[in-house]
């Protein structure tokens, strides 16, 4: 159980900044309503966060899991010089080429009348990217101390800067055209400045980790990066098809959905928005994988190590049944709000978000798993997983958003990230036994679906605000007594819940 303690403090102090990013960067997308009225407003920001991600699995190509799978067996400084010195060469070359077609990849996206969120987009990727191996270093080091420092500081950069130039000197430049805020602040960038103050927020984060990069040696080890890139290619197919499974509806939606331009911008903006409400459950599967990734591989040598793994998804599968009842009961919370500052077509979408929200918990489940082929070196058979995910996803978002709009993106999402929980905890069992609690843990899953369900009939036969909060209270404590009583041995030899159950 020591090693669970560990792991759930270093999960702990990797989530507070996690949490901190998303939960902030959210109330900055809660702002979007107020600022814009019409959601099709914030859709080519959307599009630009949609491509993100894709771009910055290219640019680490599977670095940040080789640091962790070789810092086990090769020598520290050696392989993360080498390393580095490959990332900093590869990421100057990917951004250069990022701003040499600039002027195509906005066509591309339907972003031609604003190329130069490419250009911001390509500066954020670039110091992101560069952050990546410094940032394994401190995990590796199990230094999350600094890691939450000078990702909270970025975080609060960024904030400030939005917040700035979209909501206080807007208003006071429009009262004092001539004063010296006038001179900076151009109102023709409006929602541009999301992108700015990210930047903003990247270039300090680069800054403060400067430390990192200067442990940096200039010594290249070309069989060692052969080797490494030998175990890290496939996982850039993992990545990529990883992406395309989580944004693909994003980047697409425009093009396949059969609407004129400006109501599938309005489409895509609320879309997006109402997509970031389901991947709060992503916050505790990012902030677990920066703890588990090396917790994981520390432990593959030990005895046990099975066991451990298996204890570990249990609780991880309980507190995403717990976010899961969080977000869907307290749904209608984000209409009221929305209704309250009298932004209506806000509202639209709201009720896909359970279904998003359960996707990503089966999302959460097949990161608990994939350590199978990473353990067992079988990168390339995670690839064919999150590869026959990818076929999912692109077959069915095609079919059905043109039919079901974003009900059929959400559909896509949650059959995608089933199939991929369900084939890698087949193929895992195959290869790398773990004593999973199989039918306890599916017992969880289908008890809070029907807890969902129930709460929604209660809704439909009497639709009151407080009463609606209230049974949702209700039935997340009832909850909550339950899995106490089931796990009360468990959860007693935790920290800080153990006081409670005892």
């Amino acid at each position: 159980m020591s090693g669970i303690k560990k792991l759930a403090g270093q999960t702990m102090w990797y989530g507070v900044p996690t949490i901190a990013r998303r939960f902030l960067g959210y109330i900055m997308n809660l702002t979007l309503p107020l600022i814009f009225a019409q959601p099709s407003k914030t859709a080519d920001l959307t599009q630009i966060y949609a491509i993100i991600p894709f771009l910055n699995v290219l640019f680490t190509y599977g670095l940040e899991t080789a640091y962790f799978r070789f810092s086990r067996d090769m020598e520290q400084q050696r392989l993360y010089s080498t390393l580095s010195l490959s990332l900093i060469g590869s990421t100057i070359f990917f951004t250069g080429l990022l701003l040499l077609f600039k002027d195509n990849i906005a066509y591309w996206a339907n972003l031609d009348k604003h190329p130069e969120y490419i250009t911001w987009m390509a500066a954020i990727i670039f110091f992101d990217a560069i952050s990546t191996l410094a940032f394994a270093r401190l995990r590796q080091e199990n230094r999350p101390k600094r890691y939450a420092f000078a990702t909270l500081a970025g975080v609060l950069v960024n904030i400030t800067v939005v917040i700035l130039f979209l909501g206080i000197i807007p208003g006071y430049v429009a009262k004092h055209p001539d004063s010296f805020l006038g001179t900076f602040y151009n109102d023709k960038i409006g929602i541009g400045y999301y992108l700015i103050g990210n930047l903003a927020g990247s270039i300090l984060t680069f800054i403060l980790l400067r430390k990192e990069f200067m442990q940096i040696r200039f010594r290249f080890d070309p069989v060692l990066w052969k080797k490494v890139m030998h175990y890290a290619y496939p996982l850039i197919i993992v990545g990529m098809g990883g992406m395309v499974n989580d944004m693909l509806s994003r980047l697409i939606y425009q093009h396949v959905v059969d609407l004129p331009e400006e109501q599938a911008k309005h489409e895509l903006g609320i879309f997006g928005n109402i997509y970031r409400l389901a991947v709060l459950i992503t916050i505790m599967i990012q902030a677990f994988r920066m703890a588990a990734e090396p917790f994981f591989f520390s432990q593959s040598k030990e005895e046990n190590a099975p066991k451990t793994y298996a204890r570990i998804m249990k609780f991880f599968v309980i507190a995403c049944c717990f976010m899961f009842l969080f977000i869907s009961l307290y749904i209608d919370v984000f209409a009221w709000f929305f209704e309250a500052i009298d932004k209506p077509k806000w509202v639209e979408g709201l009720s896909i978000v359970p279904l998003l929200a359960l996707g990503n918990v089966f999302l959460g489940i097949y990161y608990n798993l994939s350590i199978w082929y990473k353990l067992t070196h079988k990168n390339m058979t995670g690839a064919f997983i999150t590869l026959g995910g990818a076929a999912i996803t692109i077959v069915l978002n095609i079919l059905l958003i043109p039919e079901l709009h974003y009900l059929g993106a959400a559909i896509a999402t949650f059959v995608c990230y089933l199939f991929m929980m369900i084939v890698s905890y087949t193929m895992g069992q195959k290869h790398y036994p773990v004593p999973y609690a199989r039918k306890k843990l599916i017992a969880y899953l289908v008890l809070v679906i029907l807890v969902y369900g129930f709460h929604r009939g209660l809704v439909y036969l009497w639709d009151n605000h407080w009463f609606n909060f209230g049974t949702a209270t209700l039935l997340l404590t009832l909850f909550a007594l339950f899995v106490a009583k089931i796990e009360r041995k468990e959860l007693a030899k935790m920290p800080v819940i153990g006081r409670f159950i005892k």
